[in-house]
């Protein structure tokens, strides 16, 4: 064999081995994780609840307040009620609608 035909076969080798040491795996099943949007189509009083679970044992229901006013208001008392980031955006459009 001449060293041409010799480099050839090992290519055509190489080739072969990865072509076969592919293997198909079955697909799998991923769902997308549910956007706030989706979260909050499915359930549009989720603000409400977060506010009497949490924040009437101390407070009112607020009259309205201004975004900025409300997000500070939120983010501080976030810490000592122990919201999930879920509950925090909801309380938010609650506060904010």
């Amino acid at each position: 064999m001449t060293r041409i035909q010799l480099v050839m076969v090992e290519c055509l080798a190489l080739a072969a081995t990865a072509v076969t040491g592919q293997t198909k795996s079955p697909p799998q099943q991923q769902h997308p994780p549910l956007s706030t949007k989706a979260v909050h189509a499915v359930n549009p009083d989720r603000g409400q609840q977060v506010f009497k679970q949490n924040c009437s044992r101390c407070h009112n229901a607020p009259e309205g307040f201004s975004s900025g006013i409300s997000g500070t208001i939120v983010r501080h008392m976030r810490v000592r009620a122990n919201l999930s980031e879920a509950d925090y955006e909801a309380l938010l459009r609650f506060l904010n609608p």
